[in-house]
């Protein structure tokens, strides 16, 4: 299923369409969303898998741009499948698309190197945008999840948090990763701190550098985790 491509620049190219596989075992929703998906400007379904095992077998022999998989599936979980898959094809991003509203499945599938996680109440134009964003290397997160990551931070607020000094952030990346936090995109979160969005992705360059982590949702989980949001 080919569509003529969009004028965007996606991970294959300028002017090239984002190459899609869809991965999950309900059938009905996975014809549906690659007809649906396969009529987007800039998107390009090339297969389609009902587990995490055919799924691998096929982003190794297509090496697509973004992997739409399942988290739940009874042959081939979805969670391990990105693993592989990463490990297989490095350069392929990986958006968790799934009925799962876990905290603990999104921990995992951003340690097995999602990229995105979206609930499938999302609509098929939210789906694509998330396709777009997170082949051009940025990461999203459903704003419900998001929300949970934020409470979660709440709850554990009144710990000691971790010397920002120690970890050598400036003022101006702890502003722009709480605002990454929230689940909002790079030119949101420009807006918002009236900045670039070349600025923004700069921003994040550096933390991840200086945090060491490989993605913008790593890093959130990381400021999570370590206590250095100050979310009211």
């Amino acid at each position: 299923m080919t569509t003529p491509p969009g004028p965007s620049t996606s991970a294959g190219g300028v002017g090239e369409p984002v190459r899609v596989i869809v991965v999950d075992d309900h059938e009905l929703f996975r014809r549906g969303l690659t007809m649906l998906l396969g009529v987007e400007d800039g998107i390009d379904v090339v297969g389609e898998a009902g587990d995490g095992e055919e799924g691998l077998r096929l982003a190794a022999s297509t090496a697509p741009d973004v992997v739409l998989l399942d988290v739940r599936m009874p042959k081939g979980a979805g969670i391990p499948a990105c693993k592989a898959i990463k490990e297989t094809v490095p350069t392929t991003k990986i958006i968790m698309l799934t009925v799962s509203d876990e905290e603990g499945d999104l921990y995992e599938a951003v340690k097995s190197g999602a990229s995105g996680y979206l609930l499938k109440d999302s609509s098929i134009d939210e789906v694509a945008q998330a396709v777009r964003v997170v082949s051009e290397g940025q990461s999203l997160i459903s704003p419900s999840m998001a929300v949970k990551l934020i409470d979660e931070f709440k709850q554990m607020s009144s710990g000691e948090k971790t010397p920002v000094a120690n970890l050598k952030l400036t003022e101006r990346e702890l502003q722009v990763l709480r605002q990454v936090a929230t689940g909002i995109n790079n030119r949101e979160v420009a807006k918002q701190l009236g900045i670039s969005e070349n600025t923004v992705k700069n921003h994040m360059r550096n933390i991840l550098e200086k945090l060491q982590l490989h993605s913008r949702m790593e890093a959130v989980m990381y400021a999570v985790r370590e206590k250095l949001l100050d979310v009211p």
